[in-house]
This record gives C-alpha cells, sequence and structure tokens, in this order.
C-alpha cells in the first residue's frame, strides 16, 4: 500500500552531462501553463505574417469517400490526433483528391471569431479529460484498498529480476490496443513496481513511457488503426496501379520490432536511466511502496481471493455482452467484436471497471475499506490530485485548436514531402530521409493518420517506381512516427507523467522527462531504422506474403 515519507527532503547534487543540461533546461522553462500560452501568442503572430505573404500549399492527399474533406479529431486519441473516419475502419474506403491548403490568420474576423467562440468547445472536446478521470477512478480505487500493492508484489515475486523491465516494456507495447489504457493505469503501475524493490521509480515511469508512446505503431495484435493506414496506402497506391495490399501486410515486421525494441528499451533502461539516476532515496511527502507490505498476510490472501472473484464477476458480464450471437457489444449490423465497434469503443469502460471492483472486493476482504464511505474518499483522493494537470490541459486543449486550425502543420508537412520527392537519391537513402521527415513533423503534428494521409499519395507512387512495395513504405512509417512520442509537447499525456514523476521526486518537470525519455527515443529510433534497413536488404517478407520490393 503506499505511503508517505516524512522527514528532510534528500538534497541532490546537480546532474552533470548533456542529460543533466536537459533536465535543467527544460526544468527551467515557464510553467506548462504559461509555457503554452506563450506558445498560442506565437501562433497567433505568425499565423498573420504568413498568411500576409499568401503562404500555401498544394497536396494530394488521402481523405474517406463519404467526408469529401479530412475532418482532424485531435482529441479521441490518446498522443495523437486522427482522421474522423467512418463507423467500421476495417471497411472504410478512401479517395485521393488534390487540395489548396492555405495558410489561416487568427487575427482576422474568422481567426478572431474562432478563438472567442471555440474556447470552451476545445476544452469540453478534449477527451483526454474525461478519460483520465475514468481510468484513475478505478486506478485509485485499487491503490487506495491495497490491491495495486498487492499485485506489485506477486508480479515482481514471479517475474526474474532480469525480466522485470522487459516483461513491463513489452506489456506496454501491447497495451495500445487497449489506448489510454497504457498511459493512465501500466505507467504508473510500472513505476510503483520499481519503486517496491528498490529500484527508482522514474526508471520504471521511463520504461513504462517508452513501451506505451515510442514503440506505438507495432503489435503483436492488429489494431483497428493498422486498418485505416493500409487503406490509405492501397488508395495510393492506385495512382501507380499497384494491387491492394491487407492489413496483415506489415505483420511480421510488427510482431518482431515489438519483441526486439522492448529489449533494446528495456537494455537503455538498465544501462543508461538507471545508473544517471542512482539509487532512490524517498523525498518528504514522497510516495513509498513497501516491498513486504502492511497488510498481514492473512489479509491480503482473503482480499485477493475476493479480488479475483470480483474479476471473474465482471469478466463474465462482459462475455455475456458481448460472444452471445446479438450481444450489445457486437456491431449492430455486422455482428463483429473487433473494429470500431461498441466491444473496442467499452475497453477502457471495462478496464476501469475490473479495477473499481476487483479495488473495492480486495479492500472488503482484507479490511481496508470498511464501507462506501471509504471508496468514495479513494476515489476524490485520486481526483484530487489531478487538479494541476487539468489546468495544463487546458491550455494544451487551446494551442492545439489554434494551431491546427491556422493550417500550419499541414502546410509545413506539405512543403516537406514536396522536397524529399523532389530528392534525386536512391530507395535506400530517400527511405531513411523519409524516415528522418516524418519523425521531425511528429514534433508538431503527433498523429498517425494526418501524416500518413499527406504523406502516402506523394511517396507511395514514388517508390513503387524505384521497386519499393507500398507495405515498405507503411514499414519506414511506423519506424518513423513512434519514438518522439515520448518527447514531444504536444503529447497529451505529458502533464499526467509530469504528476506521476512528481509522487516521487517532487522537483520533476518537464525537464526531468525528456531528459529521461531522450536515451530511449534515439535508441529506438536508431535500432528501429537498422532493423528496418537489414530487413530490406535481406528482402524477408514484411508479412504472409508481402516482400519489401515489388514482384
Amino acid at each position: 500500500m503506499a505511503t508517505t515519507t516524512s522527514g528532510d527532503a534528500v538534497q541532490q547534487q546537480p546532474e552533470k552531462g548533456l542529460l543533466g543540461a536537459v533536465e535543467r533546461i527544460g526544468n527551467k522553462v515557464p510553467h506548462p501553463v504559461l509555457m503554452f500560452g506563450y506558445l498560442i501568442i506565437l501562433v497567433i503572430v505568425l499565423s498573420w505574417g504568413l498568411s500576409l505573404l499568401n503562404v500555401s500549399v498544394t497536396e494530394q492527399v488521402a481523405v474517406p469517400v463519404e467526408a469529401g474533406a479530412p475532418q482532424y479529431d485531435y482529441y479521441e486519441d490518446t498522443t495523437q490526433p486522427g482522421l474522423i473516419g467512418g463507423q467500421d475502419p476495417y471497411e472504410e474506403d478512401w479517395t485521393i483528391v488534390e487540395q489548396v491548403i492555405p495558410i489561416k490568420s487568427l487575427i482576422s474576423i474568422e481567426g478572431i471569431r474562432f478563438i472567442f467562440s471555440t474556447f470552451v468547445s476545445n476544452f469540453a472536446g478534449f477527451g483526454v479529460i474525461a478519460v483520465t478521470f475514468i481510468a484513475m477512478m478505478g486506478a485509485g480505487v485499487a491503490e487506495e484498498s491495497g490491491l495495486l500493492g498487492s499485485l506489485i508484489r506477486k508480479l515482481v515475486g514471479a517475474a526474474p529480476k532480469w525480466a522485470l523491465t522487459y516483461i513491463l516494456i513489452l506489456v506496454g507495447v501491447v497495451s495500445s490496443v487497449a489506448s489510454d489504457a497504457g498511459y493512465l493505469i501500466l505507467i504508473p503501475l510500472a513505476a510503483a513496481a520499481f519503486a517496491s524493490v528498490g529500484r527508482h521509480p522514474l526508471a520504471g515511469l521511463a520504461s513504462g513511457f517508452a513501451g506505451v508512446a515510442a514503440i506505438f505503431m507495432v503489435n503483436i495484435s492488429l489494431t483497428p488503426i493498422d486498418a485505416m493506414i493500409t487503406e490509405i496506402a492501397n488508395e495510393a497506391g492506385a495512382l501507380a496501379g499497384s494491387p491492394p495490399i491487407t492489413i496483415v501486410a506489415n505483420y511480421f515486421f510488427m510482431v518482431a520490432s515489438s519483441l526486439i525494441l522492448a529489449f533494446v528499451a528495456a537494455v537503455v533502461t538498465e544501462r543508461l536511466v538507471e545508473p544517471r539516476l542512482g539509487p532512490w532515496t524517498p523525498e518528504a511527502g514522497a510516495v513509498v511502496h513497501s516491498d513486504a507490505g502492511d497488510i498481514p498476510a492473512d489479509a491480503d490472501a482473503k482480499g485477493s481471493r475476493m479480488a479475483l472473484f470480483g474479476f471473474l464477476a465482471v469478466m463474465l458480464i462482459v462475455a455475456l455482452a458481448t460472444f452471445l450471437p446479438g450481444a450489445p457489444l457486437r456491431d449492430p449490423e455486422t455482428g463483429d467484436i473487433i473494429g470500431n465497434t461498441p466491444f473496442m469503443d467499452s475497453l477502457l469502460f471495462i478496464i476501469m471497471l475490473a479495477f473499481l471492483v476487483s479495488g473495492v472486493c480486495y479492500g472488503v476482504g482484507a479490511g481496508t475499506m470498511k464501507g462506501s464511505n471509504d471508496v468514495i474518499k479513494a476515489i476524490t483522493k485520486t481526483f484530487a490530485g489531478l487538479g494541476g494537470m487539468v489546468l495544463m490541459l487546458l491550455m494544451i486543449a487551446q494551442f492545439i485548436a489554434y494551431f491546427n486550425w491556422t493550417n500550419m502543420p499541414r502546410v509545413i508537412a506539405g512543403a516537406l514531402a514536396e522536397l524529399l520527392e523532389q530528392a534525386n537519391i536512391g530507395a535506400i537513402p530517400l527511405l531513411i530521409g523519409f524516415i528522418l521527415v516524418i519523425v521531425l513533423l511528429d514534433f508538431i503534428m503527433p498523429g498517425s493518420l494526418p501524416k500518413w494521409a499527406i504523406f502516402a499519395p506523394i511517396f507511395v507512387p514514388l517508390f513503387i517506381r524505384l521497386g519499393v512495395a507500398p507495405q515498405t513504405l507503411l514499414a519506414a512509417y511506423r519506424v518513423a512516427d513512434s519514438p518522439v512520442n515520448a518527447l514531444t509537447p504536444l503529447m497529451v499525456y505529458l502533464p499526467f507523467i509530469v504528476t506521476i514523476a512528481q509522487r516521487y521526486t517532487k522537483s520533476a518537470g518537464i525537464g526531468t522527462v525528456v531528459a529521461l525519455m531522450l536515451p530511449y527515443s534515439i535508441a529506438i529510433l536508431v535500432a528501429w531504422t537498422l532493423l528496418f534497413i537489414a530487413w530490406f536488404l535481406l528482402g524477408i517478407p514484411l508479412g504472409p506474403g508481402y516482400p519489401p520490393y515489388v514482384p
């Protein structure tokens, strides 16, 4: 069970070296609320200046057939904005259209109207806020009851010491199937798992964050986003007469990447991040997770049994609502379970419910919760700790909305795409250049679908002419789109990550998180790029029946 330390705070010497400098500089920037306020002012001024210069870009872009024009949803996903598609991403039809994209000024009648009229809706539509509170409701009860501490002790006891880091990171990679659950549940759990065995909790936090965010675009299972980016690739390939590919076109590469990159991230944790952090000495008021726990063994055993019964009851209800013919969590038209279905839309609620019910059952069995008031107190305590994050998210929501309304991200992306297209170089240098351009764009446009919708119509036909198959470019895009997710300030869960870090190190800030994640982003990008190049040169199929070259 979590407790807090008392006594004098531990005095830490300033970090030396590049990462220490990154941390110091990052933590000296203005408070995130002020920083995003300044960025909003900068966007307003830049949009006015660029609009006066009539800056624009003409591009071919993939759009859903029924929409006719791309609509961007910057709030629904976890780290990433995405194109709003139809009801079923596995059946979505896309088409290629040519559009002139001008910079729109926020210092104009239309722009000022947008600033004033959307301030509330920008925040109300920022789904990450509701998602965070829903997920933390279940996690907060589970932690306050002692269930999370018990689970952590069992995980640590069952996993070999050398495998703990790898397991946590790999679970983070797989968690992208459940969208936000990885950020809201796994990352705090990873920090607590490290603290419970005396390892630095910030190293655990960084490990979980690397698995969830920096290896985001691959998995050992298929996800709805795979279907959508595959369909966009097919529409772009049709421009060059290429036959369509299927959702499994990158599957071998995805599985291999998931397993190998989890190992790379584990090595970074144990060889770079933990030695830099040094031994963990809890600060005054910092969260401490006792290795032995303060719950008697017999009470823990009884609580664990009741938690298991509660969990199985939730799973039984979910199974009855999912697997029976005509069940309410199936797609009402197709009967599908996987895809853009009620079941997939319910995953976060199901996870929250499982933690909530299991936490209550554990608390009753272990005697740590005496009644409904204790449950309510646990939830309100968890919500109270999120107040500072809510203010930060208010400003982030405004910045993202204003920045994207000006069209600046799309104009920048289109200009870079045109520059790369005109480069007269071979296939491998062009693939590497493509990866680097996507990496740079991910800092300002952290969305898988918007970038791919812009770049696929340009580069899929270009690479087909060079003998490179569409599935190869799609694999290159996966390599480029993930590593800097853990670094970009537009990562919507960054305030939450900082809040978790401050549980253990009160002085932690954005600079702390960036310094922690920089080695992961660099190592994952380099290792992933080398893996991709080797895969390409060796001609290994990227999926069943999908070689890297055009037959």
